[in-house]
């Protein structure tokens, strides 16, 4: 199975480099994991500040740092399309009502 024109490899966790939509390099375990995060439910706030403090050793302020960093970042729109997307809806929504 060969890949498509400009793309190394292929994959959901894989290196990509795709020279149309600037996607280059795959995201870090950390990136990941933040993303993991983000598809769970929560049943309130304060299980999922927990969880980012213990399974990731991050403040929750970082944590919302990095995230929201990461749904600027091609790399993490290639990996999880679906979260990031609906994420970036939320963001929007939000900045609409300030």
């Amino acid at each position: 199975m060969s890949a498509a024109p400009g793309v190394v490899s292929g994959g959901r966790y894989g290196f990509r480099m795709d020279d149309e939509s600037g996607v280059v390099g795959a995201l870090n375990t950390r990136e990941q994991a933040i993303l993991a995060m983000e598809r769970q439910g929560w049943p309130g706030p304060g299980a999922k500040e927990r969880a980012i403090r213990e399974r990731l050793g991050l403040a929750p302020v970082r944590y919302y740092q990095l995230l929201n960093a990461l749904l600027d970042d091609q790399r993490a729109l290639a990996h999880d399309p679906v979260t990031v997307n609906r994420l970036r809806r939320v963001r929007e929504a939000r900045r609409g009502e300030r």
